[in-house]
């Protein structure tokens, strides 16, 4: 975290205790969080999940096991001290288990003391400041780091992270109230992708699933590895706007599909011979479900930089048009290149 504010800071922008905020029953996530994260990922006796090794699963489970270190704890030297016995009592015994070096003491305590003050600085009731925003009328912005269908309990279980990534998991991590949101934009890719291991219906494991990579530019943002790339998953797309309650869908990346010939939209699946309009939760279904496509015209036509709707080609209209109606979510925005000034903005969310 505070390696992080010094590159915001590298960038010219002024980070203090008046522009950036942190909650103060925040749990942190420390270093044997993510030596066991590795540890797990790199056992032969565990099926791999795929994590980014950050040890944020590992974090999570010492929070719902009630002996997580918060925020807050770093005021307090004696009751820290408490806190790091309880954590580092299950830590030790998971890692004596394993034939692993236990974590000292000592260490943690006194790498917590001197990182204190930098961190409590920003500490703050932040429900209090978002309630303050509120009452004079601010327009306030939450930030999704994951895809629904990694949600802890509406994605490809166990195959997810570790909490929930669904619009309302907003307001439980920001202390909100229900009356706090008006408006949830799904940000979409015009393509399927997923980093790591778990199901994935229309994953194409073939040269156009790597010409649609190599042209997005596919890599996971945390690890570097190549993404998996594969159609249009419109079931998954409309069944994450339903639990997720979404408003408008941000359609990013249209440019990558211009060079195929022909494009596909999956539109139901098949399962045990039946055919079905939803994604189940059982992991073995979801693993054996086929996707059933719906097969699209491309446009074979340049749409990089397009910043108006009628500077699209008809059949990218088409597409977009059909993913809007399947969905039953109004396409709010469409991007055409990296760069944020290429995008057709159809409803403005603010």
């Amino acid at each position: 975290l505070l390696d992080e504010i010094e590159q915001i800071k590298n960038l010219g922008i002024k980070i203090n205790d008046e522009n950036l905020f942190i909650a103060e029953n925040a749990t942190l996530i420390l270093p044997f969080h993510k030596e066991l994260d590795e540890i797990r990922e790199d056992s032969k006796n565990i099926d791999k999940i795929g994590t980014t090794r950050r040890g944020i699963g590992p974090a999570y489970e010492d929070k719902v096991g009630r002996r997580g270190i918060r925020v807050i704890d770093l005021a307090n030297e004696k009751n820290l001290s408490k806190k790091i016995d309880t954590i580092l009592f299950h830590h030790n015994s998971i890692r004596k288990g394993l034939g692993k070096k236990t974590v000292d003491k000592e260490a943690v305590m006194k790498e917590l003391i001197k990182i204190s003050p930098a961190i409590l600085k920003f500490s703050i009731p932040v429900w209090k400041k978002i309630e303050e925003l509120k009452k004079k009328n601010k327009t306030i912005l939450f930030e999704g780091a994951q895809g629904i269908l990694l949600d802890v309990d509406h994605g490809t279980y166990p195959y997810v992270t570790s909490s929930n990534t669904v619009a309302g998991a907003s307001l439980v991590g920001s202390g909100c109230g229900l009356d706090t949101i008006n408006y949830v934009l799904g940000i979409v890719k015009a393509y399927t992708t997923r980093v790591g291991e778990g199901p994935f219906p229309t994953e194409l494991k073939n040269e156009v699933g790597k010409k649609i990579g190599k042209r997005g530019k596919e890599f996971g943002t945390v690890t570097n590895r190549k993404r998996r790339c594969g159609w249009f998953d419109a079931v998954l797309v409309k069944q994450s706007c339903i639990i997720s309650g979404i408003n408008g869908i941000a359609l990013t990346k249209i440019d990558v599909l211009d060079e195929f010939k022909e494009l596909y939209i999956c539109v139901a699946y098949e399962l045990h011979g039946k055919e079905i309009d939803y994604f189940p939760s059982a992991l073995q279904d979801q693993i054996e479900v086929k996707p059933i496509y719906k097969r699209m015209d491309g446009w074979l036509k340049n749409t990089k930089g397009i910043r108006k709707w009628d500077g699209l080609p008809t059949n990218a209209q088409k597409y977009i048009s059909f993913i809007q109606d399947f969905c039953d979510v109004k396409i709010s925005s469409i991007s055409t290149s990296p760069s944020r000034d290429d995008s057709i903005l159809i409803e403005d969310p603010f």
